[in-house]
């Protein structure tokens, strides 16, 4: 499995400015809000809630913003209907890319969606083009140095997980989206932290980029994640953390 590309690429999210922060921010609370608006507000009886909860907590969204976002989300005014389009395409050396939006306007989405693909070394493709090479499942992430492999390994597997790598000082539990909720619930109730916690489309097999199509690739992800329609960018690419530190 892809853990140290999956890993990594949450560590580079991380590191990114305070304005990219405050940009990542504003799209988590607004797929909180949708998630409330969608299956109500109680985390416990709305599993996309929940996710949403955990991966913003993961990214350090401060408490009162997510119980402002679920407030909005349930309030009899929640906003604009939004739709949930899910572009694909291809990227630098051919590399496959899926797009994740959230808009209130699609024909304004695809046309710039399409337009930064055009412009970065990238080409927009048809629905199902690239989807077959990812998996969709639930990432977890556990620190390794903290918890040992026995301890989790058997807690997540009982509580049906599909497999546990460790790898770079950090454990990667890997779910079906149905089993998510069990074990994620299952780290919280052992009181386990967990670094990251979402659903997301996993790569079934990775593309190792040389040095400059890595750049490439990453420069064509940060126009992506600049836009305030893209909820996430999710890529086949395995990418040396070198050169992200580079990029």
């Amino acid at each position: 499995m892809s853990g140290h590309s999956k890993w990594a690429t949450t560590k580079r999210k991380k590191a990114k400015t305070d304005v990219a922060r405050a940009k990542a921010w504003n799209k988590l609370i607004k797929e909180i809000s949708i998630a409330a608006k969608l299956g109500g507000g109680n985390p416990d009886a709305n599993p996309r809630l929940r996710a949403a909860i955990l991966k913003s907590k993961s990214q350090s969204l401060p408490t009162k913003n997510i119980e402002s976002a679920i407030a909005k989300g349930t309030g009899a005014n929640s906003g604009t209907e939004m739709t949930e389009p899910l572009y694909e395409g291809r990227g630098p050396a051919g590399i496959a890319i899926m797009v994740q939006c959230m808009t209130d306007n699609k024909v304004r989405t695809v046309a710039e969606i399409r337009n930064i693909f055009n412009k970065n070394n990238g080409s927009m493709g048809e629905s199902g083009s690239v989807s077959w090479a990812f998996t969709y499942k639930g990432v977890i992430i556990v620190d390794a140095e903290k918890y040992p492999e026995d301890q989790v390994m058997d807690l997540v597997l009982e509580a049906g997980a599909e497999d546990m790598s460790t790898e770079d000082g950090v454990h990667e539990i890997s779910t079906s989206p149905e089993a998510f909720d069990a074990v994620s619930k299952a780290l919280e109730n052992a009181g386990i932290e967990m670094m990251s916690a979402e659903l997301s489309y996993v790569p079934n097999d990775p593309v190792k980029l040389g040095h400059d199509d890595a750049v490439k690739l990453l420069k064509l992800i940060d126009k992506f994640e600049d836009h305030d329609d893209v909820q996430e960018v999710y890529h086949n690419a395995e990418i040396d953390e070198a050169d992200m530190d580079a990029e």
